[in-house]
């Protein structure tokens, strides 16, 4: 252990040693992940902490699954549309009162905690594309380690496409987000960040072989043991970015989510709400994008509308026949979407024998130019796809 550790981390160190269960355990591991100092000589204390947090995360979602197993409550909401975007918060920010606005659908919309008791899903339709929103039940510090029904909310956060944070303009929005993201973080719910460009691909034999080694920025001993504890033993493993040690983890971590997302700041017309809005943009407006709304006045709304689907990471294609106008409603597909990827959506015999296609638009140079099946499409194309 290096010496110039704080008593603070100490402190920490000794909750650990004498903690029973594991959100003890976790609770302490974050203390200390927090209070250690960052420099070159805590790098592997900082490593280790992080693997044994991921550790004991998988522990306890073990435990759960044993538990549900047993008849346990589960939650999950089936995916529809383009998109699914989940709206989480603390309870009584006013996602039902969104939710409700957004979807014209049936939520229960009251001024107490714990209105909605489940996910509730609706649509909300928009530039022609149907975006399936979720709203959440209000989730509660200690959430992710087995608080009311903290896990299973946190798992219908994980499997949808991409989150809405929202927080209450009225209150403290900084204390909200910090409680929120501490949950997701626990949950291994990685928001506004990327996985690090580490490719895996194990082998029968051959032993590790490391691509791209010069970009691993630490100890390669450190990396060939975390390999070993995952039982990567043979593996041709390519690493196209620089990463640090704590990087490498995370490519490795099969539990972690990585989901984009936006912070909607509803109440935008409670007193005080200026002055907490500038309070957010100033500790968070790096990471996010604020949207100050009203609920209930419908206020900002249609500029809310545009980040859903904005967030939703999607793009509109129409389809024509030759001689033709293009078809209506268009198809939604994920941005990067290539023609191919439209052929198959539209059809197996399109993709089968696909021979080339006209695209007019954004992503050509001129109107109805020839391209190939890897041809990636832009917002608003047209695309006349010609097969054998």
């Amino acid at each position: 252990m290096p010496t110039n550790v704080t008593a603070e981390y100490l402190a920490a160190e000794e909750e650990y040693r004498n903690a029973r269960t594991i959100p003890e355990k976790i609770r302490a591991l974050e203390k200390m992940y927090a209070t250690v100092p960052k420099h070159k000589g805590t790098e592997k204390l900082r490593l280790q902490i992080k693997r044994k947090l991921a550790e004991l995360r998988k522990e306890l979602e073990k435990q759960r699954q044993m538990k549900k197993g047993g008849g346990g409550p589960s939650l999950s909401v089936r995916k529809e549309g383009a998109a699914q975007i989940v709206l989480a918060g603390l309870p009584n920010v006013g996602k039902s009162s969104l939710m409700k606005a957004l979807t014209n659908v049936d939520a229960d919309v009251a001024d107490y905690a714990f209105t909605t008791v489940e996910p509730i899903p609706g649509m909300m339709h928009h530039k022609d594309v149907q975006i399936q929103l979720v709203e959440v039940p209000g989730l509660v510090e200690g959430a992710a380690l087995g608080k009311g029904m903290g896990p299973q909310l946190l798992s219908v956060i994980r499997n949808a496409d991409a989150v809405a944070i929202v927080v209450d303009l009225s209150q403290d929005p900084v204390k909200q987000l910090e409680t929120l993201l501490k949950e997701f973080e626990r949950a291994g719910i990685k928001l506004n960040k990327r996985r690090p460009r580490v490719e895996i691909k194990r082998t029968a034999m051959g032993g590790i072989v490391i691509n791209g080694q010069e970009n691993i920025k630490g100890d390669i001993s450190e990396v060939m043991k975390m390999l070993r504890e995952e039982r990567i033993h043979s593996a041709e493993i390519t690493v196209k970015e620089p990463v640090t040690l704590e990087d490498f983890a995370d490519a490795l971590d099969e539990s972690l989510v990585w989901r984009r997302a936006i912070i909607i700041a509803n109440k935008g017309d409670a007193p005080g709400s200026k002055e907490n809005y500038e309070k957010l943009v100033e500790a968070y407006g790096d990471r996010f994008k604020i949207i100050p709304v009203s609920a209930k006045r419908k206020i900002q709304l249609d500029k809310l509308k545009d980040e859903l689907y904005e967030l939703a990471g999607i793009i509109r294609v129409f389809t024509k026949s030759p001689g033709e106008e293009p078809a209506y409603p268009p198809v939604p597909l994920k941005k990067g979407s290539t023609v191919m990827d439209l052929a198959e959506r539209i059809h197996k015999d399109f993709a089968k024998n696909f021979r080339y296609a006209r695209v007019w638009g954004k992503s050509v140079k001129f109107p109805g130019q020839r391209v190939g099946a890897d041809h990636v499409l832009e917002d608003g194309d047209i695309v006349e796809i010609h097969a054998r």
